[in-house]
């Protein structure tokens, strides 16, 4: 599942669906129009059961912190990452550099909460429209466990198209060639007995 805001990037989100097809996966994305759409379901709830049912998460943060957002509430973006984690889904993550600059600037003037955050006034922009985004980057991190604890918290910063898609088919493919090498090794019942039986000898 690919989980991000469209707006801005909607021609990086087509080249990493272009990129994992060819890999041969079955890839959902909202842009792309695959993503499984049950009419008794909102678009809020159809992004979650996607979550829930899809083997593995690759999620965008972008500087647009995304629509569907609900007063008091957070976008369905960052709940597709929240439930991702919570659910502990296999999860890979690019954040762009925007967000990653803006944590660590806001940090240095002071505001390295998300209550602290909150307090500050932010004209949206392109460059960023939301603080949220930061919040999101903080999920993705772990940011609120303990450094030493922190598992699954690798989040790879980029600036560029070519930074993702460098990303994503390093990331992919070399998930692709494990599974791949499992099948074979794993094909054949009979041999994979008798290299057992070889390793007891």
């Amino acid at each position: 599942m690919i989980s991000s805001t469209v707006y801005g990037i909607e021609e990086l989100l087509d080249r990493v669906y272009a990129v994992l097809t060819r890999f041969g996966y079955d890839v959902w994305s909202s842009h792309a129009g695959t993503m499984p759409a049950f009419s008794n379901l909102s678009a809020f709830e159809n992004c979650i059961k996607a979550v829930e049912e899809c083997d593995l998460f690759f999620g965008l943060i972008t500087p647009q912190y995304g629509s569907g957002v609900a007063k008091g509430d957070i976008s369905i973006t960052h709940q597709e990452l929240v439930k991702a984690i919570e659910l502990n889904k296999p999860r890979w993550l690019l954040a762009h550099d925007h967000v990653v600059f803006a944590r660590m600037l806001l940090r240095q003037l002071g505001h390295k909460t998300v209550q602290d955050r909150a307090k500050v006034n932010l004209q949206s922009s392109a460059i960023l429209d939301d603080l949220r985004v930061i919040d999101m980057y903080e999920a993705a991190i772990r940011n609120e466990i303990h450094f030493q604890d922190r598992k699954g918290n690798w989040v790879q910063k980029f600036v560029s198209e070519e930074d993702a898609l460098r990303y994503a088919t390093a990331q992919f493919y070399r998930f692709q060639e494990v599974e791949r090498f499992l099948e074979e090794q794993l094909a054949d019942p009979t041999l994979v007995m008798r290299r057992v039986h070889e390793d007891r000898a």
